[in-house]
Parts: structure tokens; sequence; C-alpha cells
């Protein structure tokens, strides 16, 4: 029996479990329960990763400077103030590595990312999780919650797994009761998703401790890459990259990521699609008796009668060939999240759950 023990805090943490991409039996499935992009990536990104081949052997440069770059001039923010990671689940690591540990208070949300609590336990610290309002972040809740051992608030928004957004008036009020010694997180994934969302650059811009995190992995469909990156103040900048391995990101990464998001043409055509086949999904839900709140993100919250009925749904599902998301681990046992695709798939979703649904009426 070994006598090596890890730190207090890591045995408690309960493994990640992604979204299904496989059903026995099947060659191939309609895979809608990881919320990526059904159009693939642009062909520029595509393009620029098989150009990256001839550069395996070398290494990658270190400050990821012509993809901050990029990533400045499209989203008119100073590259100086922009940290890249291998996702940004690895900038959200950072975060907590610098800013929280043994004996602090990480805040999450109820129904909030489950790497959240992951992240805090990793350094040692203590994840508190407050309650929402019918499955939106409450911010008088969260305000409540924080104590004198609170560093670091996590918020995603728009929200995961419930597609809730908040508004920037709400946002604002919630930065403006946190102490200036806590770091509000604003995790931005599917900001895109949103239309005319900034992602929390204007909070960032006003605020010393706040920091938006935003990802290559949705709407740019990069998501087997993973790229992500974040935008602070320079102070705090500073501080993640001084955790930060240096060859993080490697040259196909950072070429591919560079390519997509200056395809901004493509981008677009992304959004538009997920908001019109999103609205369709939603409309023929709610028709249904499914209750569906409006989603900001590329992907729905159905919600169900109660959890076997849910079940039921997800096995009907899955008898047509497609897969999605059980949330009963973000505290929804009755409800499935749904990844938003093309036409064809939300074509074979709402058949799919229609038929299930006349099916228990005739029962």
């Amino acid at each position: 029996m070994t006598q090596i023990t890890p730190r207090p805090g890591i045995m408690d943490i309960a493994l990640y479990v992604s979204g299904e991409s496989r059903l026995p039996g099947r060659g191939k499935v309609l895979k809608l329960s990881s919320n990526e992009n059904p159009l693939g990536c642009s062909d520029a990104a595509r393009a620029a990763y098989a150009a990256a081949a001839d550069d395996l052997h070398r290494y990658p440069n270190t400050d990821h400077a012509p993809l901050r770059r990029a990533i400045g001039e499209v989203h008119g923010l100073d590259p100086d103030r922009i940290i890249c990671g291998v996702g940004s689940d690895e900038v959200l690591q950072f975060v907590v590595h610098a800013f929280a540990g043994a004996g602090d208070e990480v805040i999450t949300t109820e129904h909030g990312f489950s790497m959240y609590p992951i992240l805090a336990r990793m350094v040692g610290a203590t994840p508190v999780t407050v309650p929402e309002t019918e499955r939106r972040i409450d911010i008088d809740a969260i305000l409540a919650a924080v104590t004198d051992r609170t560093r670091v608030v996590f918020i995603a928004n728009p929200a995961n797994p419930t597609g809730t957004m908040l508004t920037q008036d709400e946002v604002q009020r919630l930065v403006d009761g946190l102490p200036q010694s806590v770091l509000l997180v604003h995790d931005g994934a599917y900001t895109e998703f949103a239309a005319g969302a900034d992602g929390g650059a204007g909070l960032v811009d006003r605020h010393p401790n706040v920091i938006m995190t935003r990802t290559f992995s949705k709407i740019h469909g990069l998501g087997g890459l993973r790229i992500g990156w974040g935008y602070a103040r320079g102070q705090i900048i500073d501080v993640l990259n001084r955790i930060r391995q240096p060859f993080n990101l490697s040259n196909a990464q950072m070429a591919a990521a560079e390519a997509a998001i200056r395809d901004t043409a493509f981008r677009d055509h992304c959004a538009d699609l997920n908001a019109r086949m999103r609205e369709r999904l939603r409309n023929s839900l709610i028709q249904m008796g499914i209750g569906c709140d409006e989603s900001f993100a590329n992907f729905v919250l159905a919600r169900f009668a109660d959890a076997p009925e849910a079940e039921a749904a997800d096995a009907a599902l899955r008898a047509d060939g497609i897969l999605v998301r059980r949330v009963s681990s973000y505290g929804l046992p009755a409800a499935l999240r749904i990844t938003v695709g093309d036409e064809e798939g939300v074509t074979r979703v709402i058949d799919s759950l229609g038929r299930f649904k006349a099916d228990r009426r005739g029962a």
C-alpha cells in the first residue's frame, strides 16, 4: 500500500463525463450531445491546419502573438491583454491556480458548468454552490454567498446547460456588488450565438476584477483542437502567463484558430443557421407540451414532466439513432439538453419526439 497521498480535495473530484458519441449496434448516429457545430469548421481553418503539417518538427512560438493579434483585430480588443489556452478550460484552470487555494471559496451556481467545482477542488479550495431561480443565475444568491474567504465567482453567460442568459444590467449589478478582492470569471463560450453580446468585454474594460473567457470549440467548430482564450486587465494576464506552460498550443492549433477567427463570414452563417433552427426546435417542443426556456446558445433544454418521462424520451431518441445529453448531474433530472443541428438534424429530433409524445398520449 503506497503512503503517497494526494492533496486534500483531489479525491472529492467526480470525473467529468462528456457527451456520448456512439450507440451500440449503430454505425452512424446523429450526435447532439456535445454542442458541436453541425457545419464543422470553416474551409479556411481546415486549409490552415493542413498547411501546418509542414512545420510539425518546429516548436511553436510561446507568446501566441499572431493568434492574439487576430483575436484583437476581430473583436476590437487589446492583444496584450489576451491569453490563450488549451480550450477555455485551461484558462479557467489558470485562474484558480493563480487566485485560489486551500481555505478559499469559489462560488458556482446550481446548474453551472460542472468543471467549475472540479477546478476549485483541484487547488484545494471549497466550491460553494448557490441556487438559481427558474434556471437563471440569481445575482442576489451569489452576493449573499460571498464571504471574506471568497476568491473567485464563476458564471457562464449564456449558461450551460440551461441556455439562459443574464442581461448586461444584471451582470453589472453583480460586479458592482462584489468586493474588489473577488475575481469574476465571465465564461462566454456561447457568446457568438447570442446576438449583440460582447462576452463580457465591456465589463473587463470597466472593472479590474473581471476576466472573460471564450472558446474556438463551439461556433468555430474546432472542438477537436482544444483552443480558447481569455481577456482581462494587464495585471491579471501577467499573473496567468507566469503559470502557463510556454508551449501549450501547437503551430497547427494556432494556425487553424487564426484562420477560423478571421473567417467572419463562416461565423455569421453559423450564427444565422443556429438562430433559425433553435427557434424552430424550441417552438416545436413547446407545441408538443415540452417545456423549453428561450435559449441564447447552440442548444435547448427540453423539460419533461418528470425524470421517468425524460428517460423515456431519451430512449426514444436513441432508438431513432439520436444522441442528446442527460443532465441529471446538473440537477436537472427531468430535462434533456439537445444541441441545435442543421435543418435535417432538427427535423429528425422534432419527428422523433413527436412520435414519442403521440405514443404516450395513445398509451
